[in-house]
């Protein structure tokens, strides 16, 4: 499985954002798609994820209200939507597929295959 992470960039606070996260070698039927990101000097923190079956979605409570998590079953393809930006939000973006089964979907060790990154970059 190969995961392709794009559409990030530079933004204004409050502006909007939408990255996506493009699947090939297999498809989405039984994975949880994941979306982490990674500051410099932290520790790589859960954002989003939606659960390819039923479209069950979580987030972290940082984002809870300004991100939206979704699928496209017909291009194999996952977006995060980022409204209402921060500065906090700057970090690099990955994406992830969890393949196995997990009772969680919140920690990077669950997931299976990683994206390589797009940088979000927001300004004050």
């Amino acid at each position: 499985v190969q995961l392709q992470a794009s559409g990030g960039g530079l933004v204004q606070a409050g502006g909007s954002l939408r990255v996506s996260c493009g699947a090939s070698g297999h498809t989405f039927s039984s994975y949880v798609m994941g979306w982490f990101r990674q500051a410099p000097g932290k520790e790589r923190e859960f954002v989003a994820a939606i659960r390819w079956s039923d479209g069950r979605t979580y987030y972290a409570d940082s984002v809870k209200g300004r991100f939206t998590i979704s699928r496209d079953n017909a291009k194999n393809t996952v977006y995060l939507q980022m409204n209402s930006l921060i500065p906090e939000d700057t970090a690099v973006y990955y994406c992830a597929a969890q393949v196995a089964y997990y009772s969680t979907v919140y920690y990077p060790v669950h997931y299976d295959y990683w994206g390589q990154g797009t940088q979000v970059t927001v300004s004050s």
